[in-house]
């Protein structure tokens, strides 16, 4: 799907608009979608995330995202991932929304495609070992005791 078309539409809409009026009128037409080109494509890219969400409320299984090639944004069905493992007894509902530098987002994305799950499944895998409570009792991990002979 290409916003870009969407937006050039739009910008002709306000020049046919403000063509109605004198000289200055039109210029500043111009100027105003000029301004706006980047503004009416985030807005775009908005409506399309809230669509996306609206319909992965409507299926039973599944979600529906938005995902950029380049800049052109594409809808994209997602199949329900199986439940992560030791997180069976609890619904995967919570949504989040994570910004990521594109380089680390490229190599989550390698990573999970290289132990063959989704991003998704990988992240809340990644996730849970991180907050998993860790033994206490004062020994650490890298610590050995025990006796020696001399």
């Amino acid at each position: 799907m290409q916003l870009d078309g969407y937006v050039a539409a739009l910008q002709e809409d306000l020049a046919r608009v403000a063509a109605v009026g004198d000289e200055a009128t039109t210029r500043a037409a111009e100027l105003l979608a000029m301004a706006l080109e980047s503004a009416l494509g985030r807005r775009l890219q908005e409506a399309l995330a809230e669509a996306a969400l609206e319909l992965s409320a409507q299926l039973d299984e599944g979600t529906v995202e938005v995902r950029f090639a380049g800049r052109e944004p594409e809808l994209i069905y997602v199949p329900a991932d199986p439940p992560p493992a030791g997180g069976a007894d609890e619904a995967s509902s919570a949504r989040i929304t994570l910004r990521l530098p594109e380089s680390l987002k490229a190599r989550v994305e390698a990573t999970a495609a290289a132990g063959g799950v989704s991003v998704n499944t990988w992240l809340v895998t990644a996730l849970g070992r991180l907050v998993e409570p860790r033994p206490s009792g004062g020994a650490s991990r890298h610590r050995l005791s025990g006796y020696g002979r001399t």
